[in-house]
């Protein structure tokens, strides 16, 4: 199975996510087909906190990739800061 998910990267109590494409088999930070964004979640006001390419979020979802819980909310506050 496929799945949308989170990859950690940075270093230590600086953490840095990639939002990847997986089989479900695969570690977390392991083999990923597709990176389609990141998160930051100690982003300064001038640093971009996060970013997704919903085109690329939207096909794998309809191709049948299951979303982890926090990959989900993301792209839901990535959709609500797109259209204010």
């Amino acid at each position: 199975m496929v799945v949308l998910r989170l990859a950690r990267h940075g270093a230590n109590k600086r953490p840095y996510y990639h939002i990847i494409v997986a089989d479900s088999r695969s570690k977390r930070d392991g083999k990923n087909l597709e990176r389609i964004g990141f998160f930051n979640p100690l982003a300064n006001d001038k640093e971009q906190k996060l970013n997704i390419n919903l085109a690329r979020a939207n096909h794998w979802i309809e191709q049948g990739a299951q979303v982890s819980h926090r990959v989900k909310s993301l792209i839901k506050d990535f959709q609500t800061s797109q259209v204010s």
